[in-house]
């Protein structure tokens, strides 16, 4: 199962634009899982959309062309659902920012099985960044509004895919604002310790959380911030 995973990442994640620098390589998983209605998904590409035109953004991303961050998207749900949106991507300008933007902006959500296979993701996840030795960094970052459900453990993934300086960050994705009797604060909590204990592994991994899908754009805004901003900093000095 992980070889075919494996083969499958690298078949579709092929280096769109690739160079001989790049910066980081940024693998973006998004949970379009039976728990992640249409208006969820929708709110959750646009966010992506929008936090990668934050003006403070785009400023970091675009802080040393010469060695740009690559960057590739994909979804992901039960065990045999994983599509990559975007292939990677070398962001050296603007125009490169507006076509991942535009690829976004008309993805439409896809039959995809039920259930939540997180450690699948993040077994894709890593496969797709294994080619990307020419970059500095590499990050995996896997949103999710939910606890693994189907597949591999994520615990028992993790080890296996964490090597060679490979970071996995989370975007725990909480319910959105119910009716009556707010629970948000709790569940958000018990989801993130989730993500702390199961998922995120490497050098300065960290879990960001947004209270619900409303939320998201805010949270992969700062999220983003918080993943490029020390190479782009330390290129600038």
């Amino acid at each position: 199962m992980r070889a075919a995973i494996i083969a499958a990442a690298l078949s579709c994640g092929l280096a769109q634009g690739a160079t001989a620098q790049c910066r980081q390589a940024l693998a973006l998983g998004l949970d379009v899982s039976g728990s992640v209605d249409l208006r969820e998904y929708r709110l959750q590409l646009d966010g992506l959309v929008a936090a990668l035109n934050d003006p403070e953004v785009m400023q970091v991303l675009l802080a040393q062309p010469g060695a740009p961050v690559s960057m590739l998207v994909f979804e992901w749900s039960g065990p045999d659902d994983q599509i990559v949106l975007v292939p990677w991507t070398a962001i050296t300008d603007h125009d490169d920012l507006r076509d991942i933007s535009l690829t976004l902006a008309r993805a439409e959500r896809r039959v995809s099985t039920p259930g939540t296979a997180l450690g699948t993701a993040m077994q894709f996840g890593a496969a797709l960044l294994a080619g990307r030795s020419d970059c500095w960094k590499r990050t995996l970052d896997i949103s999710g509004d939910g606890k693994s459900n189907q597949g591999p453990r994520p615990r028992d993934v993790r080890d296996h895919v964490a090597t060679g300086g490979l970071t996995i960050n989370g975007l725990v994705i909480g319910a959105d604002a119910p009716a009556y009797g707010d629970r948000r604060q709790s569940d958000i909590g018990e989801l993130s310790s989730y993500f702390r204990a199961e998922v995120i592994a490497g050098p300065d991994a960290f879990v960001q959380t947004a209270l619900g899908f409303e939320d998201y754009q805010a949270a992969m805004t700062q999220k983003l911030l918080r993943e490029l901003s020390v190479l782009a900093i330390g290129a600038l000095q």
